[in-house]
């Protein structure tokens, strides 16, 4: 008798595109997805929303810069990364696994040390410019009365509690105007992009959790 067929390998359902474009879409419904499903990830959203505003209201030295925005996306790959792997556990895992739930722990702890890695880095470069610091008493006032309605607005747009859709715009137009008005007395244009580049990532978030809800 011949032997049996090997079985063919599952087949799933095409992405949509295998171009750079396609590559691009399915990299940013990647980043979408997670601010969305992870809390830790909105946190870490907001929090690199207030890094960017004391980036761009006190002057800084290259170095600095560049570590801050370093430490930033280095924690927002980590979430990613943490996330992808939690979905990768539980589609492997049907039940209950001790060693599943260890590798969920230990992909999270990952995480939290480069948080608190970023924390302390972060509070170093404030007293390493602490003269910088109490010298820029109205460049923090500034910011800190534009930035809080700001961080409010970016806030209110990833928070997962439904609500009308009319304010999600006005607080991504609001936090528009407010990044707009930033801009004219920032010191740091690369922090100011990315301030507005988080507030993008917010708007879409809200987007994409209205078009779930609705399926």
């Amino acid at each position: 008798m011949p032997p049996p067929p090997e079985p063919r390998p599952p087949s799933y359902p095409s992405r949509g595109g295998s171009g750079m474009l396609a590559s691009l879409s399915h990299a940013w419904n990647g980043l979408i997805h997670t601010v969305i499903h992870q809390r830790n990830m909105r946190v870490h959203l907001v929090s690199a929303l207030l890094v960017g505003l004391v980036g761009s209201g006190i002057y800084l030295g290259l170095a600095e810069k560049v570590t801050l925005i370093f430490c930033v996306l280095l924690i927002f790959f980590a979430e990613i990364l943490n996330s992808a792997l939690e979905h990768l556990v539980d589609l492997a895992t049907r039940h209950f696994d001790e060693k599943a739930r260890l590798t969920k722990d230990a992909a999270a702890a990952g995480v939290l040390v480069l948080a608190l890695g970023t924390v302390v880095i972060f509070s170093a470069i404030l007293v390493h410019n602490w003269e910088t610091v109490i010298s820029s008493g109205p460049q923090i006032a500034r910011q800190v009365a534009l930035g809080v309605p700001l961080a409010a607005c970016v806030t209110g747009l990833v928070m997962p509690q439904p609500r009308s859709p009319w304010w999600d715009r006005l607080a991504f137009v609001t936090g528009g105007v407010l990044i707009g008005v930033l801009a004219m007395y920032s010191v740091s244009s690369v922090f100011t992009a990315m301030n507005a580049g988080l507030l993008v990532v917010a708007g879409a978030a809200a987007r994409q959790r209205r078009l779930e809800s609705r399926k």
